[in-house]
């Protein structure tokens, strides 16, 4: 995935088009676009399709849902990426455009033509050609196939084994790593995207955008992942925040890619900046309130009526049904709560349930904050090495289960104890009044008024750190930077 801010969150999910081997295994494909003939693993466009129509479904539930807040920004969207889906050398390819109400940087594509954004990499983008770069450049690995032939071939991903499941006999044990493993899925080859790169420059220039847009959107890109490197502690780490890490996209290569495009220059190209900023003022930004909210290194949840705090150098990921952090060394921490209701012994449920079939160690009773809780341990010998698994289940109130899993290097994990029994301790109920005092963040477009500078409009960013250089990135901006009487320049609001 291209533009993540993680290392990636394209998921593998398929294994679909690898069950119906036999002679199929054989069959190739060609790309109109590109004219490449490439293993798909026998699926017909057809098939592709039904790929498409089978994993949306999952990837509208992993991200949240769709961000229908808002039908105009939504249908702005979709408009935009079919205009530019009938500048394709398959103008006849039906496509479906998603905007998912994720706060994380992210775009991709599946087969058959789905294409998703997310509201975070609207917030990011500054202008309409920008837009119109990530999705032009989705499209371009829809039309060279790439999708398809990632469908057709095995995926690897993860920083823990696959067959975690199999070894320990847990399936809750499984689906834990699987969260961890959708932080690290590889993306495509450097062949692909610059492949992509190219197709996209070539659906923008037809449109009478400016290419220049694609590689001014990862200029932004990088200087936002900087920061987040920085805000959570380890700016040494910035490139684990994206996934031109393993698949470099800069705006030199984009350069390369409008000289190699073979396009004519396009006159009085379309950037789109104050329409652009009109269709995003007021769109949400960060977490989603029914989701809780991440401020910092705390999460809270105003409906739930929780709250705990990760570790110093963690980076926490936010989803509909439970979130991660991320930290040194591949450590991570999972937050989620038990399936359904459970009312009996707590210290049966994390032996004989949650941990079933694993040989858990060291299980404790103990009281987090005058709440019950059982905590035991289990090591894991994977496909990419040893780790060691922290289980923590809490009582919240009544028949509520919550859980911390910790899972860490055996070499880290003595290290991280005191900094995961932290997290584990501030974990606590929210009062009503706690919980009524948090507001989501909203994105204002500001008209800059004579006198504003970048610093006097830092001030009133709502976050407690690093205000200025939030600000900064997320205009494309700089500390020498003047601001002029009547430009627009966005914000974040309460």
């Amino acid at each position: 995935m291209t533009y993540s801010k993680l290392s990636s969150y394209r998921k593998p999910l398929l294994a679909i088009a690898l069950i119906a081997t036999g002679p199929l295994l054989s069959a190739c494909s060609t790309s109109e676009a590109t004219g490449r003939t490439f293993f798909n693993g026998g699926m017909s466009p057809e098939q592709e399709q039904e790929v498409g129509r089978t994993e949306h479904v999952k990837i509208v539930k992993e991200f949240g849902g769709v961000y229908d807040e808002d039908p105009a920004l939504t249908n702005y969207i979709t408009k935009l990426g079919t205009f530019l889906g009938k500048t394709s050398e398959t103008p006849n390819q039906k496509f479906t455009f998603t905007l998912l109400d994720s706060p994380v940087v992210n775009a991709f594509a599946l087969p058959g033509g789905y294409v998703y954004t997310t509201r975070g990499l609207l917030a990011l983008a500054n202008d309409e050609a920008e837009l119109a770069g990530v999705i032009a450049h989705e499209i371009g690995h829809v039309t060279a196939k790439h999708s398809a032939e990632r469908y057709g071939s095995t995926l690897t991903a993860g920083i823990l084994a696959a067959g975690v499941g199999i070894l320990t006999g847990s399936g809750e044990a499984a689906r834990a790593v699987n969260t961890v493993g959708n932080l690290a899925v590889t993306g495509f080859s450097r062949e692909q995207e610059f492949e992509a790169d190219l197709l996209g420059v070539r659906y923008l220039t037809r449109g009478g955008f400016d290419p220049n847009g694609m590689g001014e959107f990862l200029t932004q890109l990088q200087a936002s992942s900087r920061l987040d490197a920085t805000i959570a502690g380890d700016p040494g780490r910035a490139d684990k925040f994206n996934i031109m890490q393993t698949h470099p996209r800069t705006a030199d290569r984009i350069d390369r890619a409008i000289k190699q495009a073979g396009t004519t220059t396009v006159k009085n190209p379309i950037v789109g900046r104050d329409v652009y900023l009109k269709k995003i003022d007021g769109m949400l930004y960060g977490d989603d309130p029914s989701q809780g909210y991440i401020r910092g290194q705390k999460f809270s949840h105003p409906e739930l009526k929780l709250t705990f705090t990760a570790p110093k150098g963690f980076r926490l990921i936010n989803s509909k049904t439970k979130v991660a952090a991320v930290g040194p060394s591949d450590s991570v921490i999972i937050f989620d709560s038990a399936k359904g209701e459970f009312n009996g012994s707590l210290k049966n449920y994390v032996v004989n349930k949650w941990a079933e079939k694993a040989d858990i160690r060291n299980v404790e009773k103990i009281t987090i904050n005058g709440m019950e809780a059982v905590t035991g341990s289990i090591s894991i010998n994977g496909r990419n090495g040893k780790r060691d698994f922290r289980l923590i289940a809490i009582r919240f109130d009544g028949n509520k289960v919550y859980r911390f899993t910790f899972i860490t290097n055996p070499n880290q994990t003595n290290s991280l104890s005191e900094d995961f029994r932290r997290t584990t301790y501030s974990f606590r109920k929210l009062s009503r009044s706690e919980a009524a005092k948090l507001k989501p963040y909203r994105l204002k477009i500001h008209t800059v008024r004579s006198g504003e500078t970048v610093t006097s409009l830092a001030k009133k960013m709502p976050f407690a750190d690093y205000k200025l250089e939030r600000l900064l990135v997320l205009n494309g901006l700089n500390k020498n930077s003047r601001l002029q009487r009547g430009q627009k320049i966005k914000l974040i609001t309460e």
